[in-house]
């Protein structure tokens, strides 16, 4: 066992008991042989956000952030990392003493769970929130700067444009009745919506060639997942975006290489169950 003061990590939202970030850092403290430190979730809403950050001491050494935290967190931090900063996005929290660093590694974890190789030439965005906003930054990245932003309500959408503005990418805003006949011509589809929200959406599908990355992944498979698949395209679940943001969080609050082979079992292992 590596020896190291017990330390404290958690993951906050609201809802948060589904999150299966405990179960992927809990793996890679237990493989890493961090002795003592324990990972747990904690409803924290808006409101109570404050409250919590201000009672956090100095056994704690970051927290993951969930829906709809992401953004609210920005003014309780000290400092925001210029990747974050730019998303308008943060959902790592680092501390280092006294000092609340907040970071962004959604970005990081959208780009390795598509695994591509080359530079993306078209590229499809379901959904707005903050998700919508790592998804840009992720997508130029990987070459595509110009990518259709499906979106409810277009004139609901300023803070993904500021965003968008921010990181010197101009997407196209369509609504999201227009996205069942023309998302199967993008080489890379990203949905960020919430769990069922693209339901209505996968029965519109025909042919498509890209890849699909669906970050909702309750259910497993989702009904757009299973739509694309059965109409040639590829699909990446969204646990593996959770994956790997979660093991470029282990880095940053451990200070160690995440073990990404232990945190895949364990994840396997909970969503087999």
């Amino acid at each position: 066992m590596t020896s190291s003061a017990p330390r404290r990590a958690a993951v906050l939202g609201h809802p948060v008991a589904h999150s299966l970030s405990p179960t992927l850092h809990r793996a890679a403290y237990a493989s890493l042989g961090l002795a003592g430190w324990r990972y747990d979730a904690v409803d924290v809403t808006e409101e109570s956000l404050p409250a919590f950050v201000a009672g956090l001491d100095a056994s704690w050494v970051g927290l993951s952030l969930t829906m709809p935290l992401k953004q609210t967190v920005i003014p309780l931090l000290d400092h925001v990392e210029p990747l974050a900063e730019v998303v308008g996005a943060v959902n790592t929290v680092l501390l280092q003493g006294r000092t609340l660093i907040g970071a962004n590694t959604d970005v990081h974890g959208i780009v390795a769970a598509l695994g591509l190789t080359g530079p993306v030439r078209s590229a499809a965005v379901l959904g707005a929130g903050a998700t919508a906003s790592s998804t840009l930054a992720a997508l130029a990245q990987l070459g595509c700067v110009s990518p259709v932003v499906y979106v409810r309500s277009v004139a609901r959408a300023g803070g993904l444009m500021r965003a968008a503005h921010r990181m010197g990418v101009t997407p196209v805003y369509r609504t999201l009745d227009a996205a069942p006949g023309e998302i199967g011509r993008a080489d890379v589809v990203v949905s960020t919506l919430p769990p069922h929200a693209a339901d209505p959406l996968a029965a519109g599908l025909t042919t498509v060639d890209g890849v699909l990355l669906d970050v909702a992944y309750d259910p497993r498979p989702t009904a757009l997942s299973v739509a694309w698949a059965a109409a040639g395209g590829a699909v990446v679940g969204g646990e593996r975006m959770l994956l790997h943001q979660a093991a470029e969080q282990v880095r940053l609050m451990t200070g160690h290489p995440a073990p990404l082979d232990a945190m895949a079992a364990a994840l396997d292992a909970k969503l087999s169950a």
